[in-house]
């Protein structure tokens, strides 16, 4: 188990509770009211430290090494019935940006989101969940199909941005995530998008643009990350902290400022405590929002989608 700076506290208290028990196990002493006392005390600081997170130490959350990735959703939501679909018809098939149709229960989605790599080798082979020009183009010919058949579609965001590199540039990445943006605001049938780990820039956009916006709790989502925000304002990546703070970047700020529509309540502790209930979480609210669009016409559900995001920015003085 890999703790964070701010979770050693939680660490130091189960090692403690650890040796009490290797104690009672190798001896003949009655360890037993020591032990629960030091669980109790465990207990109540892991809800002291994750009741009062900071922003910050929120996108280290959502960066945990453990935590799960949109492949862990797809095998975990649709087990046996996800059947992965490749490339974008015109370059290659980026491996950054997943899709393909699964079924919860009886109804079929088209499932697209961005995959991580779990160690060194991963990581390159997805480009660190980074996907280039061809990636979004692929998600757009998967979510056309869908259109095509009348299937919801379902957009899983992990990245920390679209790929950078001078290729991807040059094969027109500006363009395929504006592309997704314009297209996606008229597609004729559900989206449903869901923030899973992190939401940055338009690399989030070219896939985020949906009926409803969900985020899970230890989530972020903002124009760009923390670093690259310290770096440009302090010239400094030093005070990341406060640019994460400055930002409103969380899954709570989201909420009050309407540019979501629901947060997706995790375990105590980040969903990598425990990913079953996180992918039941997810699925549950996937299909709450579904039955609440299914039955309006491609019309409204394409009026309702335009009227949500020209409402956004919008205030009073």
């Amino acid at each position: 188990m890999e703790y964070l700076e701010f979770e050693l506290p939680i660490k130091e208290l189960e090692d403690q509770l650890q040796k009490c028990q290797i104690i009672g196990d190798e001896s003949q002493v009655d360890v037993t009211e020591a032990c629960k006392q030091i669980q109790e005390k465990l207990e109540i600081t892991k809800k002291e430290i994750y009741k009062n997170l900071t922003p910050w130490q929120r996108v280290q959350l959502s960066r945990h090494p453990n935590r799960p990735y949109t492949l862990d959703y797809i095998n975990n939501i649709f087990k046996d019935s996800f059947l992965e679909l490749h490339g974008d018809r015109n370059y290659k098939d980026d491996k950054a940006m997943i899709g393909g149709l699964g079924k919860i229960r009886d109804q079929t989605f088209m499932f697209i989101g961005q995959q991580k790599g779990y160690n060194t080798k991963t990581r390159q082979f997805r480009n660190f969940g980074m996907a280039n020009p061809e990636g979004y183009r692929k998600a757009l010919r998967l979510m056309k199909s869908a259109e095509k058949f009348g299937i919801p579609v379902v957009t899983l965001i992990d990245t920390p941005g679209a790929y950078p590199g001078l290729e991807a540039e040059e094969r027109g990445q500006g363009e395929a995530i504006a592309r997704n943006i314009l297209e996606m605001t008229r597609l004729k049938v559900p989206i449903i998008t869901i923030i899973i780990g992190e939401g940055a820039s338009g690399g989030a956009l070219g896939i985020g643009v949906g009926d409803r916006v969900l985020m899970l709790e230890n989530t972020w989502y903002s124009v760009i990350s923390p670093e690259s925000c310290s770096s440009i304002l302090w010239r400094s990546w030093e005070f990341k902290e406060q640019a994460a703070e400055a930002l409103k970047l969380t899954a709570k700020d989201m909420k009050r400022m309407k540019l979501v529509d629901e947060i997706i309540k995790e375990p105590l502790g980040g969903a990598h405590k425990n990913p079953l209930k996180t992918y039941l979480a997810t699925q549950n609210a996937i299909l709450k929002h579904y039955e609440e669009l299914k039955n309006l016409s491609s019309k409204d559900l394409v009026a309702q989608r335009m009227n949500k995001y020209n409402e956004m920015g919008v205030y009073n003085s």
